[in-house]
């Protein structure tokens, strides 16, 4: 999925962190919601101009990011 065609990051919305296009919701609050327990059809019924391929953008999102981290190779205390 190419989530850029429903992530939209604008400084001026939500302190420019990324949202769903067309809503203040952000991809960290999906994830918080999710993080909770609450299921993407939960989340689906509380924000009905959410769809599911809304949430499996910010999956495809959240993977792409993780992607582009550098990651440091984990150095063991002596």
């Amino acid at each position: 999925m190419d989530y850029r065609n429903r992530i939209h990051v604008n400084p001026e919305i939500r302190s420019g962190k990324p949202c769903i296009k067309g809503t203040r919701i952000t991809v960290s609050d999906v994830f918080d919601y999710l993080g909770v327990g609450m299921t993407p059809e939960e989340i689906l019924e509380d924000f009905p101009d959410l769809s599911m391929d809304d949430i499996r953008a910010c999956y495809a999102y959240a993977a792409d990011r993780d992607r582009k981290i550098m990651h440091r190779p984990y150095e063991a205390a002596v």
